[in-house]
Formats: C-alpha cells, structure tokens, sequence
C-alpha cells in the first residue's frame, strides 16, 4: 500500500512539474505581449487565473519555485531603448484577494504575526494605469522609472516630464531626496478621444485606458508622450534620504499632498475590518461613477513600524493586498452578428457571443456600432473578441485576437436588403449607418411606438416593447396616432388582458395628451433629434405648425441645432406619411403648443448649461426641465457662450472641451444647491 501510495505521489509531482513549466512560459510569453508589445491576447482576469493556479501549484509543491519564476519577479522586462533603472528599493507587486473570504483570510494572518488586533489600515484605489518610480533631488524632479520586472525599470524621464500633474519642481520643506511612487493612468474621456483621433487617423486602437497609458509613457519621442492625456496620481513614498520618514503611511500621503503632488482623494484611513470590507464593498458599486478606470482596492497596514515587522514573501509585501474586482473585459468567440433594425430605420449590427462573465454579469451579445466600426477594428465572424462591459452600458466589441485566428473566420457584409421587410438598403452619404427606407417597416414602427411612449417622450406608463409589439402584431397600431383611438373593447380579447389592464393602459394614453410640446417633438422619433434639440425647437417656435412652417435655413440658424439637423427636421416634416400621423395626433386631441407657464423668464435668463455624465439625484430629463423653469437655456454643445458645465459620474468629451475653454464647471452638489437657492429642488 506504501510503495502505491508513494507511486501515485510521483505522478501527481511529475504532472504537476510539467502544468508548472507550461504555465511559466504561458505567463512570460503574456508578460511579454502586454508590457513589452502593448498587446495582450487575454484578459486581466484571465491572466490572473493563470498566475493564482502557479502560485498554488509552487505552495503545494516548494521545491519547484525557481528563482526565475513569474511568482518571483513582477511585470516584464525593461526595454534595453529606454535605457534601464535599477530600483533602490524593489517596486514588489501585490497579492490578491478575489473574495471578502479571502480578505478576511489575509487579514486574519497579518494579525496572527503581528500578534493584535490594534493596527490602522489605509484603504485605496487601485487605479488601472502604469506603476512608475519618480526621484527628487534638492526639490526638483531628476529621474523617472517604470516598474519593470520589480528590481529593474525603464527610464522614462523625458517622457514624464511631458505629464502636466508631475510635478518638475516641489515647494520648500521637501526632503533632500526621495523617492515618489504612484500611478500613470488615462482617463476614460482621454481614451475616448485618443481612440477617435487615432481612428481617423487609420492607426490601431489601444484596447483599454490602461494599455493606452503604458504604450503612450513608453514612446521613444517625449513629443509623442506630450500630446497624449496622461495623468498622475502618488500613492507612496520609495526611500527618503536627508529627512525623518513619517511614521504611517497615511502621513506619507499627507507629505505628498503638501509637496503638491496630486494624491487620490478617495484614500480613507480606517481602524476596523468592517470598515475595510464597507471600503470595498462601497468602491465595487461606485466604480463607474469616477472619470478614470479602477479594477480593485489597496489595503494596507498605516503603521510603518508594523509593516518592516511584517516583511514580505516571495514578490509580495504582507502588509498590502489588493481587493480585485469583476473584470470589465473577458474574451470569447464571436459567433455570428446579427442586425437590429431601429426605429429610424438604422440598421445596427451586434455581436451574437459565446456566453462570458464580464463584470460579474453573463454577456451574451454586445454593439457593434455599425459597420464603418466593424471595418476599422476588423472583426471578424469567429474571431477571438475582447468583450468589454463599463457601468450600465451594453456591452461592446474592444477588437479581435488577431493571433488566435485559424484562417476560418468570416468577413462581415452589411445585408443589401432589410432583414425584416425586405426594402433594398440605403446608406446616405456621409453618414456611418445603412438604413431601410421603408417607413411601414414592421420593426421600425414598432421601435417607433415604444419610443413614443417612453418616459422622456409621452410617458406612456404601461406601452414598452412587449406591448408595443404585441399591438402591432394584432394590427391595431401602425403608428404612435392610433394609439389615441385604441379600445378597451380592442385590447381585452389580447392574451394576458384583462379589462382592469385594458383601463389603465387606455387611460395613461389619454393622460399623455397634454405633455408638454418638448416631449411630443421627441416622441415623433425625428431623426437627429434628441430630447435638448428637441426642447430648443419647442423654445423658439412655440407651436407645432409653426416649426412644420418653418424652412431649412431658418432651423439651421438656431443654436444648437445647425443644418445636418435642419435638414433632418424637414425631410421628416416633408414626408406625407409622417403629416398623416401628426394629423391623426391633432384629431385625437393631443396639445400641439408650448406651455405658457415655459416662457423665458426667472433668475437664471440669458444663462445656457451644458450637462454630462449621468446624476445620481435625477435624471438628465428632470435636471434640464428644472433648469429651464429658472429661465436658463440648455445646450448639447459647450461654446465659449455657456454659463457652466453640470459634470456628473463619468462624463464624456463636453468635459475636456469645456476645460479647453475655461467654462466652469459644477458637480452634482453644487448643482443642486445652485437650484436650492433659487427654490428649483
């Protein structure tokens, strides 16, 4: 039984020995794709699955840890261009906590060696950028380092001076010398306009904030560096020389935000595990409310003291873990794309996937966007995609894995012909989206009808697309006009109706009668007009007939509005059909003139706001509507006539343009109080 059990011991060894050196090479060619090439083939997730199975496979078995072992260095090899760093003191990475359990595990060893349960601990972000390494001498700014492999980094220096928030110069009381490590990153509206610009350009996309941020540090010409939107933020001190170090952690932040170095403000001290678990819990929900990319938290011990006495293992320190969140992005294969047909006819391609955890929600399909997009990131029926889920917007196609291509994979054509009825497609020109030019379209009216009776249009409580369809379906609704003359005697004998549901619906149909003009101009589903645009017209011309009336030029001239959204505006109103529909709307009794009570005037007249991102405390409908009954004018574009931005969580472009032209900008609590003192709450 002995020499059995010893046999199958060998075997669970040699086959374990044998996943271990497979795994090494997977990590480092990985390693190598990302850090060096700036062109991962997995996701982060994926990454760190393949690192936790090696370093569970080197615990069971110690004896087959090598020095060169991904477990013992960090990040990968320093470009020998750059020219390389030695790092003073090692810039060891972090271990991982994927769970509370596992939170609490490492919380349960570190006061196990420390032997009490009195320990301080600083809770942090952990923005998803570039780790780097910046030195001081005599209050100026003299050498700056990528991580590297932990011991050994590139030399950055040139390249970090470009970044507006280094600082090149520090303010009196700085030590001697130091060291100060902290964060390169992008935020997501920086991303966003790189990746436009390079699209235009016809140069490759990055795939992620992060990956935009190390390959812009990592350009052999600072001048490239420079015009990229790379930010910076200190998160701890390396070594001082010449001065006392502070005796926490937290003190070290304290320093550096004296010394003028941008320091996260979200850093909290904290003197519980609950209060470290509230943290982590508290940022997993907010995380998409902030302008840059986080996947985790950093938990360590303040004391310094306690962290020397705690020392590390392996790459790791004891005295930091990091809290990792679900992943924003995953890969899976791209099964086939299918066509959505919109309620203006557009025709929206979307990625039909192999179902995949993204953010800790199963992704099944995700936007394509439209074709243009498909062409520029050439992706392919069968490919290898990277799926990326940020907040609660749908999921879409980052790009494919170009490497793991088999030769099967498809090229994908835009259908000549609507895949619902069956009308030969059009693409006007100039345009991005391919269209079915059919107004009697069965997919387009039914859009067209939900969209009608949606919340920011005529508020139809109870009319979403389940009933919108079920209504065409039985041929009762061709467009938003029947609505109007809808039955309870009509609905009852539909499946799942009843005379109470019957009453209701017909009588939040009736109730939508007097909505305002705004909402009606917006619920018609007019092409390029959204719910501001919508309001502007409903400003000026107070009346809907004297918009039909009104002529290109005159809508051209409008603020806010221009001529690719003046001709919009009147090829709808010159198309029979949709005269039909506003008529049957003006039979039925629907109000067609503004609001009286909207007239300009109140203390904010002559004023015009921007809003972007979303508010937590209303929507963007209920922020605009009160903003108006102050008098104040609201714009979708920021000119150097806007009063202010509103910025809300995650906000897009309007941001950095009103940045650009130093407009002010207002958070959502000065937002709101800016309508407390003027009685709009």
């Amino acid at each position: 039984m002995g020499v059995y059990h010893r046999a199958m011991d060998e075997r669970e060894f040699q086959a374990a020995k044998l996943r271990v050196e497979e795994l090494r090479s997977l990590i480092n060619y990985h390693n190598y794709r990302y850090y060096v090439l700036n062109e991962p083939e997995i996701s982060d997730a994926e990454f760190d699955q393949l690192m936790r199975e090696l370093r569970e496979l080197e615990e069971k078995y110690p004896e087959l840890v090598t020095p060169d072992s991904p477990t013992q260095r960090v990040g990968g090899e320093p470009v020998e261009a750059f020219g390389v760093v030695v790092h003073r003191v090692p810039m060891l990475s972090l271990g991982n906590a994927f769970s509370e359990d596992e939170l609490r595990a490492w919380y349960r060893r570190v006061v196990g060696l420390l032997e009490t349960e009195q320990i301080a601990w600083v809770c942090e972000l952990k923005i998803d950028g570039l780790a780097v390494a910046l030195v001081y001498e005599n209050g100026r700014f003299v050498q700056g380092a990528t991580r590297g492999d932990g011991l050994r980094g590139e030399n950055v220096t040139a390249n970090l001076r470009t970044v507006r928030s280094v600082p090149l110069v520090l303010p009196e009381g700085a030590p001697p010398a130091f060291e100060v490590r902290g964060e390169i990153y992008m935020s997501r509206a920086g991303f966003e306009r790189l990746n436009e610009e390079r699209a235009r350009q016809g140069e490759r996309l990055f795939a992620n904030p992060r990956n935009a941020a190390a390959g812009s540090l990592r350009q052999l010409d600072p001048r490239i560096t420079a015009q990229r939107p790379l930010e910076f933020f200190a998160y701890q001190i390396g070594w001082i020389e010449g001065a006392a170090e502070p005796p926490t952690h937290w003190e070290c932040l304290q320093l550096l935000k004296r010394l003028r170095f941008p320091v996260n403000p979200h850093a909290r001290r904290v003197e519980s595990l609950e209060e470290v678990v509230e943290y982590c819990q508290e940022w997993e929900r907010r995380r998409f409310e902030l302008p840059y990319a986080i996947d985790g938290t950093v938990i360590k011990v303040d004391s310094l003291a306690q962290q020397r006495q705690l020392g590390f293992v392996g790459r790791e320190p004891r005295w930091a873990i990091a809290y990792k969140f679900p992943p924003e992005q995953a890969t899976t294969r791209l099964l086939d794309i299918g066509i959505n047909v919109g309620r203006t006819g557009s025709l929206n391609p979307y990625a039909i996937l192999e179902p995949v955890q993204v953010g800790g929600v199963t992704v099944r399909t995700a936007t394509l966007h439209n074709e243009d997009n498909i062409r520029r990131k050439d992706i392919r029926i069968g490919d290898i995609v990277i799926v990326q889920r940020a907040g609660e917007v749908i999921p879409e196609i980052v790009g494919p894995v170009v490497s793991r291509r088999t030769g099967n994979e498809r090229p994908f054509q835009m259908p000549r012909t609507c895949p619902v009825c069956g009308a030969a497609v059009v693409r006007p020109p100039g345009e991005a989206m391919s269209y079915c030019p059919n107004l009697a379209c069965p997919a387009q009216v039914v859009r067209w009808i939900e969209h009608f009776a949606s919340r920011d249009a005529m508020d139809i409580e109870g009319l979403g697309e389940q009933v919108a369809q079920q209504l065409h379906d039985a041929g009762l609704v061709r467009d938003p006009g029947d609505l109007f003359f809808l039955t309870v005697a009509q609905l009852t004998p539909l499946r799942g109706w009843g005379v109470k549901r019957a009453s209701n619906l017909i009588q939040a149909i009736q109730n939508a009668k007097d909505r305002p003009l705004a909402r009606l101009l917006f619920g018609l589903g007019i092409r390029h007009v959204g719910a501001q645009v919508a309001a502007i017209l409903a400003e000026h011309f107070g009346s809907l007939d004297a918009l039909m009336a009104a002529s290109e030029d005159e809508l051209a001239a409008l603020p806010g509005v221009g001529p690719v959204i003046a001709a919009s505006v009147r090829a709808y109103f010159n198309e029979p059909r949709n005269r039909e529909v506003i008529e049957k709307l003006r039979r039925a009794g629907v109000r067609m003139t503004a609001d009286g009570r909207a007239a300009r005037e109140g203390p904010l007249v002559g004023q015009t706001f921007v809003l972007t991102g979303t508010l937590s405390s209303m929507t963007r409908n209920e922020a605009e509507q009160r903003l108006r009954r102050l008098g104040a004018a609201v714009s979708d574009h920021v000119t150097r006539k806007t009063t202010a931005v509103v910025v809300g969580a995650t906000p897009g472009s309007k941001l950095a343009r009103a940045q650009q032209l130093g407009i002010p900008t207002m958070d959502e609590a000065a937002f709101l109080d800016l309508l407390r003192r003027h009685g709009a709450t």
